[in-house]
């Protein structure tokens, strides 16, 4: 960790590099305003302490600066006894002040504190990007229409072009984003996935672009939003045609300068993000129907990908139905196997829920199975009228524990709805954000040889 100390007095200055780097980190050091940005322009520290009298200037401006263009905390330092002008800079986003003499012990816990943020946010980091290749690992197909998105996928993910992913939901648009990540010159940085028709309308703004303190009510402390969480990687917003139509006019605008404007600022923050954008709905027909901007369409469908459903692809039904089966195998340590006749009943659907569909009736299946699973845990039930049925039973032993109840019910609901989120929780009775909620604590996502645990 780099740490910037600007401090005009040379006892001082010297004894707090010391502190610091005991502490760990790299310490540069700087004088006055213009070495400081000097400093800056070399490296962005990820602390700078910062003193608000210095001899060119105040150590304010500075502040500001750094807030403005560098991902760093901040922590200032003042001789100010009545602290007016610390508290400020608090209030614009410095994580905390010291006062001369300094406090060795609060600056200590300062130090020890931001270490373990970064140290948590780096093994996030790390694990997000082990999750991000084992998905990538499970794309399973032997269809050639798969192996052309594979080829197209190979080809864009060199550049820098915006990408827009058309398919039916349970294509696996995810998966084929994170592939373009993981291939890209941008791997090493975050692959953070949005879906627009998860967050709700008054709250869209602020996640994608952030807020400064005190901008609406609620708002305590400044929040960086999406696009800067995700600065030097890849951002992908699932489900684009469900964002307000005045939120897809300042999309385009970050799209076009490669800034954002934080809500309650009127500063713009520059950002260095890719960004791709799917839909489940055939965009020419949002646009009709007003739900998608055409400037912003253009802007986004530099580089169109469409994913076949899963009934265009047949082959992909086998290869993939052993693949889950074999996932579960390992996570909950058993050999059960897939007969012929659960392979042809798999093989005669029309899967309308796609791979996602598939995944989940293997697993359900898989639960009900003992050693063989065959067609009689194979349960495509829908009502005769072709709109899902309300008749399907789920059987439950007594004593079966709530949160295993509440998941089969869920996952039932949801595929009794064709994977229609919206009418499953409208049926389930809670609201969208809930049910995706839901599904993310809930949805099984097994490892090898590892018998697997959800805990959003």
């Amino acid at each position: 960790m780099r740490a910037l100390v600007v401090e005009d007095d040379a006892s001082c200055q010297t004894a707090l590099a010391e502190l610091v780097q005991m502490k760990g980190f790299e310490v540069v050091t700087a004088g006055s305003i213009k070495e400081a940005r000097s400093q800056l322009r070399k490296k962005a520290p990820d602390l700078a302490l910062v003193d608000l009298n210095l001899p060119d200037g105040s150590g304010m401006g500075l502040i500001n600066e750094i807030d403005e263009k560098y991902p760093s905390e901040v922590v200032v330092i003042t001789g100010n006894t009545n602290l007016e002008t610390a508290v400020g800079a608090m209030q614009q986003g410095a994580l905390d002040y010291l006062t001369k003499p300094i406090d060795v012990t609060k600056l200590k816990k300062i130090l020890d504190d931001l270490a373990q943020d970064t140290a948590r946010r780096t093994d996030n980091s790390l694990q997000a990007k082990s999750s991000a290749i084992l998905r990538a690992s499970q794309m399973v197909f032997e269809s050639p229409a798969m192996h052309e998105i594979v080829t197209l996928v190979t080809r864009v993910a060199a550049t820098e072009a915006s990408v827009m992913i058309i398919g039916e939901s349970g294509t696996g648009k995810e998966l084929v984003a994170q592939m373009i990540h993981d291939k890209s010159p941008r791997a090493d940085g975050p692959f953070l996935p949005i879906n627009c028709g998860a967050i709700a309308p008054n709250l869209i703004e602020s996640e994608l672009f952030g807020h400064e303190r005190g901008s609406f009510t609620g708002a305590a402390t400044r929040h960086l939003g999406y696009f800067e969480q995700a600065s030097g990687g890849t951002l992908f917003l699932d489900e684009v045609t469900e964002m307000p139509l005045e939120l897809q006019v300042k999309l385009l605008r970050a799209l076009e300068t490669s800034q954002i404007m934080r809500v309650g600022s009127g500063n713009p923050v520059n950002v260095d993000v890719r960004v791709i954008a799917a839909t489940n709905r055939q965009p020419e027909g949002a646009i009709e129907d007003g739900k998608l901007r055409r400037d912003l369409y253009y802007r986004l469908n530099v580089f169109p990908i469409e994913m076949p459903p899963l009934r265009a692809r047949p082959e992909d039904i086998v290869c993939l139905g052993r693949h889950f089966l074999a996932q579960f195998n390992a996570a909950y340590e058993t050999k059960k196997v897939l007969t012929d006749e659960g392979m042809e009943k798999l093989c005669s659907h029309s899967w309308p829920g796609n791979v996602r569909e598939l995944r989940n009736l293997i697993y359900r299946a898989f639960i009900l199975a003992d050693d063989e699973i065959g067609p009689d845990v194979i349960n495509f039930e829908k009502a005769a009228n072709g709109h899902p049925g309300a008749s399907v039973d789920l059987n439950m032993k007594v004593g079966t524990s709530i949160a295993d109840a509440e998941r089969r019910l869920i996952l039932a609901t949801l595929d009794a709805y064709q994977g229609n989120k919206k009418k499953t929780a409208r049926v389930l009775g809670v609201s969208l954000k809930t049910l995706y909620n839901r599904l993310n604590e809930l949805k099984p996502e097994p490892a090898p040889a590892a018998k697997p645990a959800r805990s959003r």
